[in-house]
């Protein structure tokens, strides 16, 4: 249930400029099932295969309703309330700190000292909403397609896809700083409507896509496996970084609009954000509670 509904909410939250689906995925509880599910898809055994195409489905479909959802029916609304979207997220952002901080308390009393990520983490984000900005809407609308173009196509798609999983950064955010944006979100649109001359450039970004999938998201595996206290404090700064980058989304719709401001920030849909987290925090607890009841009587 939880999946299904994260799901849904990582389509809508890659609808808001800033907002992260990684971070919606860290919130919501299956973060690193996620992760496991995208390299084992590639790499795993038959029977991983199969569990993990089952989380994946859970995630993907309703993750593509969410899509829909906002671009075909929530798109003026989000252009038009922006800024109370844009708050409801940072109510999301900030109701789930102390949820993970008490979940990962094991891995983060006593080292403090790994704040260290954290600020690496919020200054990385920061710095990736600041190169955004200033990134004009023209960029990567033409793109010749050679060999080394080519290589440079693979590896911005891998590193986008490390984007889409990493909370706190976006991949569309990544691909229009290296210039390809608008070359694939095109690219897309001319396949649709059978034009195959995009074809090959849309097969090597996809294999970027994969790469990405099999190295980066697998590396992040790793992370927190061996390196769980330093990873999960460089997540908190990502996602501390990502409210700076909520507040400068504004000005990346397709109709820019003023940076959000204290002014324009809605703190009734702020509120709501926290209500949910609070709210899915309680009924989770009655689910396992639940389950674990279920497991002692068998």
């Amino acid at each position: 249930m939880f999946t299904i509904l994260g799901g849904f909410l990582m389509g809508l939250a890659n609808s808001v400029p800033g907002v992260s689906g990684g971070t919606i995925a860290f919130i919501m509880g299956f973060y690193e099932d996620l992760l496991k599910s995208l390299v084992d898809l590639v790499k795993g055994k038959k029977a991983e295969k199969i569990a993990a195409l089952k989380l994946l489905a859970k995630v993907i479909i309703p993750c593509g309703v969410g899509l829909l959802l906002a671009v075909e029916v929530l798109v003026k609304f989000f252009d038009n309330h922006i800024y109370a979207i844009s708050s409801l997220f940072i109510g999301f952002i900030l109701g789930a700190f102390p949820v993970i901080i008490r979940d990962e308390a094991k891995c983060l009393k006593g080292k403090y000292y790994n704040l260290i990520f954290s600020v690496l983490g919020a200054g990385l984000v920061i710095l990736i909403t600041v190169l955004n900005s200033r990134i004009t809407p023209s960029e990567g609308s033409t793109f010749e397609l050679t060999p080394l173009t080519g290589i440079y196509l693979f590896v911005c798609g891998a590193l986008s896809m490390g984007g889409m999983v990493l909370p706190g950064m976006s991949g569309s955010t990544l691909m229009l700083i290296f210039g390809i944006y608008m070359t694939v979100i095109e690219s897309v649109h001319k396949f649709l409507h059978l034009d195959m001359s995009v074809l090959p450039l849309l097969i090597i970004f996809g294999f970027g896509v994969l790469a990405g999938a099999v190295g980066i998201v697998g590396l992040l595996k790793k992370c927190l496996e061996k390196f769980r206290s330093q990873t999960v404090y460089m997540i908190l700064g990502l996602m501390a970084g990502s409210i700076y980058a909520i507040f400068q989304g504004p000005t990346t719709l397709d109709k820019p609009q003023p940076a959000m401001t204290m002014s324009t920030f809605s703190w009734i849909a702020f509120i709501i954000g926290i209500a949910v987290i609070a709210g899915l925090e309680v009924l989770k607890f009655f689910i396992d509670k639940k389950k674990k009841e279920k497991e002692n009587k068998a």
